[in-house]
């Protein structure tokens, strides 16, 4: 699963100075419009909610924006798009096997943007049920350390379902079950400490190692698909070394 951490957190601090902040911005608007829609414009009856404008405030999404995708969302506002939930599946080079969650009001449109991404970049579309096997769905939060210990955060976190605490350097990756990430996100608000994200992802169950030439490779095609308008994100079985992340810069 290192690999995995290790490129969620790369891609983090990648998107906190990125010139794609614009795409960032715009795909945590849309999260925040969907789970308005599917659960109501109350954050604290909707923690699916809560977490989505938590992330979007923690990504500096300005609070007039997060307001308004909550209201387009809720329908108190007019304006929210029909999004649809698509995952793709695929391959990447190496054999890596590659999940494409796509936020779209444009099934056709998100389609042609995938299968040219992947097409462009060494990759290959998948039939549904190929590749999803190899990935479980988790809760995940991102816990910065400020000074915390691996078993301060397990402390508070252990009897609220979670399953595994990893050291990511600068923060820590706490995986639990889906169904109890709202109970360990709870917990950690108990205990006093103040996460960076929290939400449902999809982690590999079997990894595929690589070295650093084939790790550009799949580096260049997960930048390629998640520079498409409509894809939200995009999980690969891959695990890098830190040796091989310092080399890929």
């Amino acid at each position: 699963m290192s690999g995995h951490s290790k490129w969620a957190t790369t891609k983090h601090k990648k998107a906190a100075l990125d010139a794609k902040r614009g795409k960032l911005f715009a795909k945590l608007i849309k999260n925040i419009e969907v789970a308005a829609k599917t659960g109501g414009g109350d954050p604290e009856g909707n923690p699916t909610l809560y977490d989505a404008i938590q992330k979007a405030r923690k990504s500096s999404v300005p609070l007039d924006n997060i307001e308004r995708a909550r209201k387009r969302g809720a329908g108190e506002e007019a304006g929210g798009a029909d999004w649809q939930t698509i995952m793709y599946e695929g391959y990447g080079p190496n054999g890596v096997a590659v999940l494409v969650e796509c936020l779209t009001d444009n099934r056709n449109r998100a389609a042609s943007e995938v299968r040219t991404a992947m097409t462009r970049n060494g990759g290959s579309m998948a039939d549904p049920g190929s590749v999803a096997y190899l990935f479980n769905r988790k809760g995940v939060v991102i816990l910065p350390k400020n000074g915390l210990s691996e078993d301060d955060v397990l402390m508070a976190v252990l009897d609220a379902g979670a399953e595994e605490v990893n050291d990511l350097g600068e923060s820590y990756e706490i995986v639990s079950e889906a169904g109890d990430l709202v109970a360990v996100r709870t917990a950690l608000q108990d205990a006093g400490y103040d996460y960076e994200s929290a939400e449902a992802s999809f982690l590999p169950s079997v990894s595929v190692s690589l070295d650093e030439e084939p790790a550009r490779k799949v580096f260049k095609l997960i930048d390629a698909l998640e520079d498409c308008d409509d894809v939200q994100n995009v999980y690969a079985n891959i695990d890098v070394s830190d040796e091989v992340m310092a080399a890929i810069g």
